[in-house]
């Protein structure tokens, strides 16, 4: 097609990812929407001098949206903030992310909590970002405001959340948070462990961390969700899957029309147990933990049957001296907003899956759990024009020095990755990350 009028932007590539697949296009822009989507070399304009850019074999992705971030600001800034974390996501492809309830001070479980956390935010973003509720002992009378206030979902724990202010809730304390959720039409997204299958670790070592938060506390916890979304009618969302055992009681609740979706995360698809290398290499504890590699085969088998829908980061940052230590005493999370998208093409390429499959688990699938479908996630008339020029054949060596979130410690300092983030826009605007903060507050739609 050709459309006619002006625009302020158009960007051709060979490869752009659209709903449909990757073909040659041309995307305009008008007004910080896309305004069409064109043949490649059709006729498009009047574009303003210098605002027509021909990718050549670079490709066009949408912008990701990443529903799983601890940000922690304010009350944990030391720990990551909105202009760091923010400048990560950008560098990375991320135009749009939601922030965790926890660990900032005060945490997200009330209105006034989720107006100092917007206010912290305010100004200081380079990408979109919006925000969860949490659901924890004694905040039911808090959920509904929360959710008038426009948070996306409410997150519970149902073991030890790590950090005291954001206690988990007991079997009951689920059933009354479900129940109230659903009465408005809310989501529940869950960090799913059984608490009586979790043990103290050994030792310091990485076998004795693995064997104290076996799979069987993913599967016991899942299979209470899925008994819950149906005793409730709520809708839920389990958070980092890691233990492949899940996916068949998750298979089961969706053949069943059960309102049941589940992530992953880049750390569970690109690295296993056998890559830790001694007892303090705790840039690689996470919660629930790395698992061994043909556990990683099933959770692509369940990427590609649909089972898990969202690949999001867990982006939970911390100081460098609560990394220090064993696997028994160093805070777990791994921070990977700028690497996500790079590390899951790097392993999806090996695996003979496609840019429009990386594109369905990081952007189309998150912008559908958010509510955001038709807005974000997506090279289609009428979104944001926020879009990701992609390098897919550049490889890499990642340098922890040119990392852009606070603190540079990751588990893939070193490694050879392929795919670069050439540059990305959001709502027609290159992001500058070190210009001026853009980016916007979203509330549910």
């Amino acid at each position: 097609m050709t459309a006619t009028g002006g625009f302020d932007l158009v960007i051709r590539s060979a490869r752009v990812v659209l709903p449909g697949g990757e073909r040659p296009a041309a995307v305009a822009v008008r007004d910080g929407r896309i305004a069409a989507v064109a043949e490649h070399g059709a006729s498009l304009g009047p574009v303003p001098a210098g605002a027509e850019i021909d990718l050549g074999a670079t490709a066009l992705l949408p912008g990701l949206v990443d529903t799983h971030v601890h940000i922690n600001e304010p009350g944990r800034t030391e720990w990551e903030g909105f202009a760091t974390a923010t400048r990560a996501a950008a560098a990375g492809g991320v135009t749009t992310l939601v922030d965790m309830p926890l660990n900032s001070l005060p945490p997200t479980t009330t209105p006034a909590a989720l107006a100092v956390k917007r206010d912290a935010a305010r100004g200081r973003v380079h990408v979109d970002v919006g925000f969860w509720g949490g659901a924890v002992p004694g905040n039911v009378p808090s959920l509904a405001p929360l959710h008038d206030e426009g948070v996306f979902g409410f997150k519970c724990f149902t073991a030890d959340s790590g950090v005291p202010e954001f206690p988990p809730l007991s079997h009951e304390g689920m059933r009354a948070a479900f129940t109230a959720i659903a009465a408005f039409g809310g989501l529940v997204i869950v960090h799913a462990e059984d608490p009586a299958a979790l043990s103290e670790p050994g030792d310091g070592g990485y076998p004795a961390f693995l064997a104290s938060r076996p799979p069987d506390a993913e599967r016991r916890a899942v299979e209470r969700v899925v008994r819950l979304v149906e005793e409730t009618g709520a809708r839920a969302h389990i958070l980092h899957l890691s233990a492949a055992s899940c996916l068949e009681p998750l298979a089961k609740a969706r053949a069943r029309g059960l309102p049941v979706t589940a992530e992953t995360c880049p750390h569970y698809l690109t690295l296993s147990a056998d890559d830790v290398p001694r007892p303090d290499a705790t840039a690689y504890k996470c919660c629930p933990p790395i698992r061994d590699p043909g556990n990683r085969d099933e959770l692509w088998r369940g990427l590609a049957d649909g089972v898990i829908s969202c690949v999001v980061t867990d982006h939970s940052p911390c100081t460098p001296e609560l990394k220090r230590g064993d696997f028994a005493t160093a805070w777990g999370g791994i921070s990977s907003l700028q690497l996500g998208l790079p590390a899951v093409w790097t392993a999806a390429r090996s695996r003979g899956h496609g840019l429009d499959a990386v594109v369905r688990w990081m952007a189309e699938g998150p912008a559908a759990l958010a509510g955001l479908t038709g807005r974000k996630g997506g090279i289609v008339p009428g979104a944001d024009a926020d879009l990701v020029a992609f390098d897919p054949d550049a490889a890499f060596v990642v340098d922890p020095s040119a990392l852009r979130h606070r603190h540079p410690v990751t588990p893939y300092a070193g490694a050879s990755l392929t795919g670069v983030v050439e540059a990305a826009w959001l709502r027609g605007q290159v992001i500058d990350l070190d210009g001026a903060p853009r980016g916007e507050l979203l509330t549910r739609p």
